[in-house]
This record gives C-alpha cells, structure tokens and sequence, in this order.
C-alpha cells in the first residue's frame, strides 16, 4: 500500500505522518568493506551518511535506519529508536514491514511464469481468473494492464477501511477502521472483490494508469491458479530463497518475527500521539505489500534482480517498459511492471517504495547497479493539515530529502522533479 509518497531529490520522500518523536542519542553507523580489499569508490561518505540519518531523527523520525551500497563498499547505520517507551535503539540490521516493494517481487513471479509460458503478458485475465474478473472486464483487461497499473480497476482500500473513504478530505476521514481491522482476516477474493465493485478508475489500457493495490493482488491469485501453489509460497520458493534473502517472507501471523522496531501511525495527525501498530493482520495487503524484510535483504535483491539474475534479461527490459502512472491524489510516477524508474543527476534508479500503518520503506538502485540505497522509518503520515485540510510540508520532508541526495549521489546530488501520490 502507498498512501501518499512524495518524490523529491531524486528519490521517494516519505511526507507521510506528524508529531515529533523524543530525542534519543544517535546510534553510530558502521562501514563495511568485503574481504579482498576496497574497491574504487566515490561519494560514500560515512560521517556524512550518519549525519543524514541523525537529521531524519531529530526532524521528528523516531528511528531510521538505512544500508547504502557504492561501488563495492558498503555503510550500515541508525539514528534513534525502535521503541518510544523503552527508549531501545534502532539498529541497522532491523526487520521492517516494507509495503508495495512487495509488487516487485509478484511482478518477478508473475514474469518467472511468462518465461515458462504459463502466463502471457497480453491475455486476458478472465482467461485464467473467469470467476474473479468475468465478462467484458475479463476480456478487457490484461496481465501486462494489472502489472503496469493499466486496468482501470480502483483500489479496495477505502472500501476496506470506510472510515478513510473520504481521503484526502481530512475533516471527513477518521482512523476507526485501522483498529477495527488489526486483527481482522481478509480473503484475497474479498478485497478483490471491493475493488471490482467500485467505479471503474478508467478504461483498460488507458494512459495514463492508476495505481492500485487491486492488482496486486489479482496477480497473486493468477500465480495460484497457474502454479497450482499459494502465491506466498511460490514467490517464497521461488523469488526470496533463489535470492539468498535470509530475513524476508511473508508474515504467518501479526507479529513481526526477530528483531524490529515499533511502526508508529499518525495520519496526518489524526492519531496524537501517533499510535503503535507493528501488530497486526496483514492480509489486507496480501502480495501487494505485506513483505517483512531488511534493508541488506532488499538491496541484494534488486541488484540481483537488476543483474538478470532472477528473471532473464528480456523480462527485465519488459518490467522496465514505464508509462505515466497517476496516483489518487493526481501526481504522476514512472511505473513499468514492478518498478519505478526516478531521474536523478547521478543517474537513473530503479526500485520502489512502500508504507504500511506505521513503516515507510525504499529501496533504489542505479541503472548501473553501482550505487544502491534502502532506508527505512518506523512513523507514517507526519504531515499536519491546514486549515483546509490539506496535509503542510514538514521538516522531516527536508531531512528526507537531504538524507535521499547523500544516499543516493554523495556531496553534488541535486534535486529532480518532486511529486506527490496517495494509494
């Protein structure tokens, strides 16, 4: 799930949450060089990386924590805490609920079966899912449409949180729902079925899409129907593990298995004190956005993925196909089958980011697979609003962004196009 997301420096900048966090002393960063010596490397800068952190922490984060590859080198560090009320440090190595970066992993299934010929991109979903999505619709609307955010089919979940129907009219939203449904249990088809029922975003096909969590979860589905196996366990097998991801699955219950921080909710300072919900059902999200992994986790992922590595070269340059993207509240994003793709002055990047009540997340890597980034927070949705209810930029969106152009382009990197978008 996104719910709103801003793009600035060349990155997503997560102007999500309000209210500002405790201070706590900064946790020290660590560098890493593998074995065999460094390699040549330009604009890994620890002192400053930490630097970056440690301003996302006293702009009102209260823990960041982040992984920065260059070049051969890597740079592990932290900045605050995992827990408000213990004051527990947040550490690098911390598990973190990462939201929609889970779709690059469905879309990397999804392409692993175009490969055996199980599924093609250009078929009509009603041909393999007729019950889910019959009719017009069915015929209608492709694979390649559900990957790329082309359906014309809206998102569930204002039908699966009423309470927020109304966002992003904030006099008209409240947050009853977020903890009517924490220990709730969905069905994929149930909340598929929410978002098949609403009025139709636009037609199948059109330019430009928008994004919706729908999907993702279709896709889950047709990977279960082909495969004849649960598509948490497919993508498990055969994405996470051919991956070597030691810390990232689908969650078995609410709870957040080893070592992780406390997700702190404030929608847009509708919870204040923003609320604790690292506990909880994530059948919502489904193979949408209930990964758990970490930030060493997804940057070897991408940079394998991006390496050809776990999908052929020819199914990479398919996921990498982008078209205009519209989040709800209008702004636009590069979106190809599973990915972004950000413009920066160091370079293109190719990943993508995520939210969940409490946990924002990216992952970005370069074009040239040198330079990766993933970051981590534990507040969502920190922006106050107005009088007219529209949410007010905050200075942990310039932290962010600071900690972005450090993270991504060392000393130099300047700032790209910004964008806003809420899913």
């Amino acid at each position: 799930m996104r719910i709103r997301l801003m793009w600035c420096a060349g990155a997503a900048a997560l102007s999500v949450c309000a209210g500002t966090a405790a201070a706590a002393p900064p946790t020290t960063g660590t560098t890493v060089v593998p074995a065999g010596g460094a390699s040549q490397s330009t604009g890994l800068d620890p002192a400053e990386l930490q630097s970056a952190l440690d301003g996302v922490h006293r702009a009102g984060i209260p823990g960041v924590y982040a992984e920065v590859r260059d070049n051969g080198r890597t740079w592990r560090g932290a900045s605050g805490v995992a827990d408000l009320r213990t004051g527990r440090p947040v550490t690098p190595e911390m598990r973190q609920r990462v939201g929609s970066i889970t779709k690059t992993f469905t879309a990397t299934a999804v392409m692993q079966q175009v490969e055996q010929g199980r599924i093609r991109l250009d078929a009509p979903i009603g041909g393999y899912l007729p019950r889910l999505v019959p009719g017009e619709r069915g015929r209608k609307i492709t694979v390649r449409m559900l990957l790329d955010n082309t359906s014309g089919i809206p998102d569930y979940i204002p039908y699966a949180f009423p309470s927020l129907r109304a966002f992003p009219s904030l006099p008209d939203v409240s947050t009853e729902s977020l903890d009517d449904n924490r220990f709730r249990r969905f069905q994929p088809s149930e909340l598929i079925e929410m978002g098949l029922a609403a009025p139709p975003a636009g037609e199948p096909g059109a330019t430009p899409g928008v994004y919706s969590n729908t999907n993702y979860l279709l896709l889950g589905q047709l990977l279960e129907q082909v495969t004849g196996t649960p598509a948490e366990e497919y993508i498990t097998r055969n994405v996470i593990e051919p991956a070597g991801l030691r810390h990232t699955g689908f969650p078995t219950g609410p709870r957040v298995k080893g070592p992780h921080a406390r997700m702190y909710e404030a929608f847009y300072g509708l919870i204040d004190p923003p609320r604790d919900y690292s506990v909880y059902d994530m059948s919502w999200t489904g193979t949408g956005a209930a990964l758990v992994s970490t930030m060493e986790d997804l940057n070897r992922f991408y940079a394998r993925l991006l390496d050809g590595r776990i999908v052929s070269r020819s199914s990479l340059a398919q996921m990498q196909r982008t078209i205009p993207v519209r989040a709800l509240d209008g702004t636009m994003i590069e979106y190809g089958l599973g990915l972004h793709r950000v413009t920066t002055s160091c370079g293109t990047f190719w990943g993508h980011d995520g939210t969940v009540w409490g946990a924002g997340t990216i992952s970005m890597t370069r074009a040239d697979g040198k330079r990766q980034m993933s970051v981590a927070v534990n507040l969502q949705r920190w922006n106050r609003p107005d009088a007219s209810g529209r949410p007010q930029p905050h200075p942990i969106d310039h932290a962010l962004a600071t900690l972005y152009r450090q993270a991504m382009c060392g000393e130099g990197g300047t700032r790209t196009e910004t964008a806003a978008r809420l899913p």
